[in-house]
């Protein structure tokens, strides 16, 4: 890092979201509503990011006309949103993945695994309404693969999904994360959700759902293995 971005840094004046934000450009970096920037946040920013959080919500309030001083409804609402936000359902921004330990194939294993339905929990990116869903993980394992432990599976699906993004690029993510853990012959993913910007907003259409999917390596090749994927988790793709 040069002088000039340490002193950058090191300026109290500027908000620490600049801060962040200037580190990652300097590292020609996306920092899409999708994307972990972990790897960019230092040692107690977190907390400062909170406090500025909390208080760019209460201006957001404020221009709303929503008295935030005098109903007792609305007086903590800036800083609950902020921890809503940043250690809940976004949380797969802020934070390092999920420690996850992998276990060599022993007995080389290499029939269908089926994992789910993990239910998980994110939001639209549009309007950062929630997205409710379950979500079900195939995998091929060869002799070279990984074995990671069930929870693993939900540990890492909720890691990607609490971040604002579409459901499309969620599970595509998702699929590459696992790919990159357990590195099977093949991997399957299938997210079905409910989606609230449809059934607050909008249409209000309480009835639709999305299911899409990722395929990867055998599941993508062989159609055979996809329908008894399919077929198994009870889906009608």
């Amino acid at each position: 890092m040069s002088d000039s971005a340490d002193q950058h840094d090191d300026d109290p004046a500027l908000p620490v979201s600049a801060k962040i934000r200037a580190r990652i450009q300097r590292s020609k970096k996306r920092f899409n509503a999708n994307d972990n920037i972990a790897d960019f946040i230092e040692p107690g920013e977190l907390d400062r990011l909170f406090d500025e959080v909390a208080g760019k919500m209460n201006g957001v309030l404020e221009s709303l006309v929503i008295d935030i001083t005098s109903d007792h409804n609305t007086l903590e609402t800036g800083r609950r949103v902020a921890k809503m936000y940043l250690n809940e359902v976004f949380r797969g921004r802020y934070t390092p993945a999920p420690p996850v330990t992998e276990f060599p194939n022993a007995e080389s294993l290499n029939e269908l695994m089926i994992v789910g339905p993990i239910t998980v929990r994110s939001a639209c990116s549009h309007h950062f309404c929630p997205i409710m869903g379950r979500v079900w993980i195939g995998v091929m394992p060869n002799e070279h693969s990984n074995l990671i432990g069930l929870s693993k599976y939900s540990r890492l699906a909720d890691w990607i999904m609490s971040r604002p993004q579409i459901q499309e690029e969620a599970i595509t993510q998702l699929a590459d994360l696992l790919m990159n853990k357990v590195s099977p012959d093949g991997l399957a993913v299938v997210m079905e959700a409910d989606h609230f910007c449809m059934h607050w907003r909008g249409v209000k259409d309480t009835q639709t759902k999305m299911i899409n999917s990722v395929m990867r390596g055998t599941f993508l090749k062989d159609p055979t293995l996809r329908r008894e994927f399919l077929s198994l988790i009870g889906t009608k793709n």
